[in-house]
């Protein structure tokens, strides 16, 4: 076939990709209505094959990839999962990097697939190794969320220092301790760096070429509200569904350099973000009446907006340590039942749900071979590996499985009531346990969460108007040892226990 007739009609098959990325996509819709399930994936370590059981992928050995990615999809499923989160898959920087593969947060460029990330035996491009994935999760029912980079890598700026910021001597600005990435120069509300915007103009129709449903933007408040105005408006054109959501929070005060600018949550939202973190990762060190305001701080905040928002239950992500490793096993079983019976959208990193602490054995070791200028496995202690060609997610604990299994399993068979039902705080007698109740016409269940990892909290007495003589109980989650007297629930807790009930009323 003629040179110029093939390369017109691959244009013509990737602007129709372009322009029809969108078709069929409810994501958007999804989030807004708390219908969503989220679960984080690194594509690198998603499927690796560790067939010597060293937890790192060797040279014979293969790493995660789009195409064999597909393999776990049916399991993901099987979960109730229905949004991946597939953290960068633009190309990694590999100067001045972190681990012999490079964090997937140092983006070498924002305009083509990180080629770590494509099955070199296939004869399909990178383009539609990442297309199939993405179609096999749509077959599935999964929607596809991809993660934007805030930051540059060392060699991104090498080649195009007109995007990044330069201090008076002219070199790069390292923003807090990322010493891997650069700061990029967004310019301000008054004056966008169009450059800047140009360049993630790429990014947009890149993953709008492959299939994408949703961004997330990586520390979002680090560029100006006006940059965000515009990146949405252009992708909202070619897609009306197509979901953004923030990573920020409430509990953030300030950039992570004198040299960035930094656009609260709030604003970010009114940027036109659909949703964002909040502080629920705070949790591990909260105490219960501070759980319990964040929850209604959400409520009013999201409900403050003329256009719906919403935010996911950001208890544990790739930035928090392994809920195993902070407080034990019960941690992780109650965040299953709080992202199963709170009124925002359950999120999860893979891995989470069978237990792994993401402690791995060569972890800071030396090397014997690398991709980058960093002969070490670097990696932060008890996250999931972003740095190194690494096994794929895993642990064994079987309670948390069933768990996870369990509270998603009732998720979904009382959708109405947790995304429709009043969410009410019930009074506890004790300022270690927290309690409240999810209500929709004569559907009545009640959470109580003892947030001491350490203690027992005995002789509980939670206050509850919804139960009378007739009012009989079904435990959920957690112990049986649960009385009724008259207008209270009577119990005793483990140590992080949460106890799930739901109420039955005769007539």
């Amino acid at each position: 076939m003629n040179k110029k007739i093939l390369c017109a009609i691959t244009l013509i098959l990737t602007l129709n990709s372009v322009c029809f990325a969108g078709e069929g996509n409810n994501l958007r819709t999804l989030f807004l209505n708390n219908q969503t399930n989220i679960c984080a994936v690194n594509i690198r370590n998603f499927n690796a094959k560790d067939t010597n059981g060293n937890e790192i992928i060797d040279e014979d050995e293969i790493c995660g990839n789009f195409l064999n990615a597909v393999e776990r999809l049916d399991e993901l499923k099987k979960l109730n999962i229905n949004v991946l989160h597939v953290l960068p898959i633009t190309p990694v920087g590999r100067l001045k990097a972190l681990g012999t593969a490079g964090s997937v947060y140092a983006a070498e460029n924002f305009w083509s697939i990180n080629p770590q990330l494509v099955d070199k035996n296939s004869e399909l491009t990178d383009i539609e190794q990442a297309r199939r994935f993405i179609d096999e999760c749509h077959k599935r029912g999964i929607r596809v969320i991809i993660d934007l980079p805030s930051c540059g890598a060392y060699d991104l700026f090498l080649t195009h220092p007109e995007l990044f910021i330069k201090d008076s001597r002219q070199c790069s600005i390292v923003p807090t301790d990322w010493t891997d990435v650069r700061l990029l120069q967004t310019g301000t509300n008054k004056r966008l760096n169009q450059d800047l915007i140009d360049t993630h103009k790429k990014f947009i129709d890149l993953i709008l070429s492959i299939g994408a449903d949703g961004l997330r933007a990586d520390v979002a408040t680090i560029k100006p509200a006006n940059f965000w105005v515009e990146i949405i408006k252009y992708t909202r054109s070619k897609d009306p569904q197509f979901l953004f959501l923030a990573e920020a929070s409430d509990s953030w005060r300030e950039p992570p350099s004198v040299y960035a600018e930094f656009t609260p949550y709030d604003k970010l939202l009114q940027a036109g973000f659909d949703g964002y973190y909040g502080s629920f990762f705070n949790l591990k060190d909260w105490n219960a009446e501070e759980f319990i305001e964040h929850v209604k701080f959400n409520q009013k905040l999201l409900s403050s907006y003329k256009e719906p928002k919403s935010a996911i239950l950001s208890f544990t992500t790739h930035d928090e340590v392994s809920p195993v490793l902070l407080h034990g096993e019960n941690f992780s079983i109650m965040i299953s039942w709080l992202n199963a019976t709170l009124p925002f959208n359950p999120y999860c990193i893979d891995g989470f749900f069978t237990g792994d602490t993401y402690l791995y054995q060569w972890a800071n070791t030396k090397a014997p071979k690398s991709e980058t200028d960093d002969d070490y496995y670097f990696v932060h202690r008890g996250k999931i590996d972003l740095f190194n060609f690494s096994r794929k997610p895993g642990g064994d604990n079987e309670n948390i499985l069933k768990n996870f299994k369990n509270a998603n399993q009732f998720r979904r068979e009382n959708l109405e009531l947790i995304t429709k039902g009043s969410f009410n705080t019930l009074k506890s007698d004790n300022p270690s346990v927290f309690a409240y109740s999810r209500s929709l016409k004569n559907s009545v269940v009640i959470v109580i969460g003892n947030l001491d990892f350490k203690n027992p909290q005995n002789g509980i007495s939670i206050k509850c108007t919804n139960i009378n003589k007739k009012t009989s109980i079904k435990v959920l989650a957690g112990n049986d040892n649960i009385k009724l007297v008259r207008r209270n629930i009577h119990t005793d807790m483990n140590p992080g226990e949460i106890k799930v009930i739901k109420l039955i009323n005769q007539n």
